[in-house]
This record gives structure tokens, sequence and C-alpha cells, in this order.
């Protein structure tokens, strides 16, 4: 069951104002829950009834937020008939999409909502939000090269933003990510001559994988969305 939600926060989720306007409001006697004034501080459930100077509020949608781990060979979204894809091979319990892509190649994590406000923050070229990649290679790899990497390096004609980039083996690397070009990580690598055998990301801001089997999701914990979402400014 949907916890509760504080009035001020509901009316900001309805975007009927701010939380300092909502406040407002509620001073001023405009909102009422349950036909009944409200006060600072009142909680809403989801069984309330919430009107704005007579105006009653629609209930907005329960969002949902999943952490799945894309099998290698599926596709994000299917672009070509008969395509694999991760609607196409796995049952969510309510209707979601993938925020953001991850090449058919490649496997890791992909955050699964039925959120809109999250694509759009997520992916905002303004947004700073981390993802993490485990990166295999070809051939080992030299600590000079990923100093290199690490303050940003040109591809064809932009430069990309400063990263971290940590020598875990001989040919393994974590790459640590604020941006989201196209075919970003394996770009960097063959930049400096290295061709990717395996590519996985592990993390998305704070959601991690945590032991996710290839082809499974899990629901975010209420920790995990609280950081989430204060990250993306959304709550």
């Amino acid at each position: 069951m949907k916890k509760s939600t504080r009035i001020n926060l509901y009316l900001k989720e309805h975007n009927i104002t701010t939380r300092r306007g909502a406040d407002e409001l509620i001073q001023k006697g405009l909102v009422k829950i349950n036909g009944v004034k409200a006060r600072l501080g009142d909680q809403v459930f989801p069984s309330d009834v919430v009107t704005v100077d007579n105006r009653v509020l629609e209930k907005v949608q329960e969002y949902v937020y999943f952490a799945y781990n894309k099998p290698r060979g599926v596709s994000t979204t299917a672009s070509i008939p008969g395509e694999k894809d991760i609607l196409g091979t796995t049952t969510f319990p309510t209707a979601v999409f993938p925020v953001g892509r991850l090449d058919k190649a490649s496997h890791g994590l992909i955050i699964m909502t039925n959120d809109g406000r999250v694509t759009d923050r997520l992916l905002n070229p303004k947004g700073i939000h981390e993802k993490e990649y485990i990166v295999e290679t070809d051939k080992s790899i030299k600590g000079i090269d990923l100093v290199k990497m690490e303050k940003g390096i040109r591809i064809e004609r932009e430069k990309t933003l400063p990263c971290v980039a940590t020598k875990i083996n001989q040919t393994t690397m974590s790459i640590i990510i604020t941006e989201g070009k196209k075919h970003q990580v394996r770009r960097m690598c063959a930049a400096f001559g290295y061709q990717v055998e395996d590519l996985e990301r592990i993390r998305i801001a704070n959601i991690t994988l945590a032991g996710l089997k290839p082809g499974m999701f899990r629901p975010f914990t209420e920790k995990e969305k609280t950081i989430f979402m204060q990250a993306l400014g959304l709550q």
C-alpha cells in the first residue's frame, strides 16, 4: 500500500504550486482533504479527495521504479522487426519504459519506470549523474592512457567531460562518466587503441545491480528511491 504524502508535496506533485506556495494556500483555507480544511503538515492517503479552491485534484499515477539487468544480446527497445528487446523478453508488474539506452552488445543496469520526469532529469545534458561501467579490453591497459582519459578526450568534434578511470587488472578497468554520448565508453577506449571485449554498466547514480542476474529486476528500496529522487531534484 502506498504511504501517505505530505499535503504541500502533494500539491507540488500536481503542479499546483511550490511547497511554500502550497503552505500559503493551506493557511488561506483554500485546500481541503475530504471536505475538511487542511492544516500545515497534514498527510494525504491514496483514498483521500483533495480540493483546491473547490476544484477536485485528480489522483497522481503511482510511480514505480525498477533496477533491471539487461542481458547481452537484448536491445533496449526493438528497432528491427523480430529483434529481442527488454519489454519483449521481460514481464513487469505494470507498464514501464527504459530510461536511456544500453547497446545490444553491452549488458547491465537499466532503470525501468513509468515516471517521465526521471527521463527528463537523468538524460538532461545539464545534469551531473554518475554512470559506472566495468570494461574488459583486448590488451593490457596502460596507466598513462587512463590519466589522459580522465582529463577528457576529443571524440570527433566533441570533448568528453572529465571522468574517473581505474585499472582493476591487466585488461579490465572501471570507468565512471557523467554524460551519455552514443557509444561513449566504447569510443573512449577506441581512442587509445583498446577494443572492448565486454562492457557492463553496474551503477547509475546510487542505483546498482545489487546481485541481479541477467534478465532479472527488482524495485528500488525506499532508501534508494529517496536518495535517487533527491539527486534528480524531484523530492
